[in-house]
């Protein structure tokens, strides 16, 4: 009910941990209960932005803190206006009309049993992503305020560009934008709420250990 206050929630492509009492909460958890996983272990581990690999990406995505552990290890976020605005005026002017393709998956970390890849599709679920086009330097959808956007992460080609050059560009753009300067971490306590902007914020889970319980409910919310 909170979630729909800000728009209409999407059940994450990844059906496998789903909320068994509604499919739009997706658990992250690594707990591990009779040899079977409780949540999604390990989810987002690297700079992103939620349902970039979508047509409609999200608009915001929501957290709530159930089991913590006791380094109180949490979600590191990047401000991608921030970003955007304090790029050099030259590559502010070369990024201007260009349109990244995106598809699911990290394009760092392509091997699936690594930790900091992205979560693992099933068949089924692979066959329900496709590839979709969005601007590098993107119009907030509600102030209309530019960002760099999903420039690590899903974005994996530039149109126009040959990959080599794509792939550069891209990977200086993840550098400048994922700065110290422009990152903020928020540390759960249990039964923390929060809330992000997914236009004008990367951002990356951590890496806990998995002797330490970590779950959280979530839900993301489409443009």
């Amino acid at each position: 009910a909170f979630a729909r206050l800000w728009g209409r929630p999407e059940p994450h492509v990844i059906d496998t941990f789903h909320h068994p009492a509604d499919p739009d909460i997706l658990v992250l958890s690594n707990v591990v209960r009779d040899g079977k996983p409780m949540g999604l272990a390990d989810a987002g581990s690297y700079f992103h932005s939620d349902y970039s690999y979508l047509e409609v990406p999200a608009r915001c995505t929501m957290l709530y803190a159930l089991e913590m552990p006791h380094d109180r290890a949490g979600t590191t976020f990047a401000n991608q206006t921030r970003a955007y605005e304090e790029l050099p005026a030259a590559m502010r002017e070369r990024i201007e009309g260009l349109v990244a393709r995106h598809h699911y998956g990290n394009r760092d970390d392509l091997e699936e049993g690594s930790r900091t890849a992205a979560s693992r599709l099933n068949e089924a679920q692979k066959r329900k992503v496709a590839w979709v086009r969005h601007r590098l330097a993107r119009p907030h959808p509600h102030t209309g305020r530019k960002a760099l956007y999903a420039v690590s992460g899903s974005s994996f080609e530039i149109e126009g560009m040959d990959e080599g050059s794509a792939r550069a560009l891209l990977d200086e753009l993840k550098l400048h934008a994922t700065q110290p300067r422009f990152c903020y971490t928020y540390n759960y306590r249990v039964g923390d709420v929060i809330v992000w902007d997914n236009a004008q914020l990367l951002h990356k889970a951590p890496l806990p250990d998995p002797s330490e319980a970590r779950t959280l409910w979530r839900i993301t919310v489409k443009e």
